[in-house]
């Protein structure tokens, strides 16, 4: 079995506990046991986009110290916002050794960050160390019949550099659910923000985009929307208007646990629709 660093980041452990439960759940039924940082600490959430904000970097790096003394150079995050955070600062100080030594000498208690920790969200995992074929061929409760739309939102693919796929026309999300046996339902508000933090001070234009991503999605076939961001799923559930269509979502990780056999702690919208729509699921109900 392959052990893989894992971060989980705060939400994981609060509001998207469901999500980290079903992931690791799937990923055991796949070969891959997630070890768990010691002494994580938050990332800091949203990336600083000030050149000399060093001290904004120190919490991403010392997770990344975590890491390597572990005696390991890779790290998972299931997170999209976490992924975006953690990447963007590897590589930012490692772009320039001053900026390194300066963090490092900011953190005089920890051992120094030497740089070369890779940064994994799970769709990256699930393409480059499992593989579409190999996770296709694990599959025991296919999602035949699911018309699955699937919400990368922002930080995944941008920046350009640090995305999990390209930002203008990523496929690693459709092809992964593909591999689960679910129909995708490409839609164009895929990669656009939800709004993110503006739910707190500005709630009606995330409401507002809100809108405008379901209705693509059910304009485009869909029946659920599935994310892999904890304040994406907040926003999509919590932030929708009373009108117009209201799709399930579900996160990633579910519904890989839920194709591969393992505990997939669906949401009951998600899972009601799932009991419904596959022939696996339908024909188990009947026996």
């Amino acid at each position: 079995m392959k052990r893989i660093p894992y971060f989980p980041g705060c939400a994981m452990k609060d509001q998207a506990r469901d999500y980290e439960r079903a992931a690791q759940a799937a990923l055991a039924a796949l070969g891959c046991e997630l070890v768990e940082l010691p002494r994580w600490n938050c990332c800091g959430t949203v990336y600083s986009l000030a050149n000399d904000d060093l001290m904004r970097h120190v919490g991403p790096v010392r997770n990344l110290i975590r890491v390597q003394d572990m005696g390991e150079d890779r790290v998972l995050t299931l997170c999209a916002m976490c992924y975006g955070t953690l990447r963007r600062s590897a590589r930012f100080v490692a772009a320039d050794p001053e900026r390194l030594s300066r963090i490092n000498a900011f953190m005089s208690d920890e051992h120094d960050y030497r740089g070369g920790v890779e940064v994994l969200h799970l769709l990256g995992l699930l393409r480059d160390v499992v593989g579409y074929e190999n996770l296709a061929s694990k599959v025991v409760r296919p999602l035949t019949g699911v018309r699955a739309a699937p919400y990368y939102g922002c930080t995944l693919v941008r920046p350009r550099e640090v995305g999990v796929d390209n930002p203008d026309q990523p496929e690693v999300f459709e092809r992964v659910l593909s591999a689960l046996g679910a129909e995708v339902a490409e839609f164009p508000y895929k990669v656009e923000c939800c709004g993110a933090y503006l739910t707190v001070g500005a709630p009606a234009i995330v409401a507002g985009r809100v809108r405008d991503i379901v209705a693509s999605a059910a304009a485009n076939g869909a029946d659920l929307i599935v994310t892999s961001c904890p304040l994406c799923q907040f926003n999509l559930e919590a932030r929708r208007p009373g009108i117009g269509p209201r799709l399930p979502v579900a996160y990633l990780g579910q519904l890989l646990a839920w194709a591969l056999g393992a505990d997939a702690c669906l949401p009951p919208e998600a899972e009601a629709l799932i009991q419904g729509t596959t022939p696996a699921a339908a024909g188990a109900q009947q026996r």
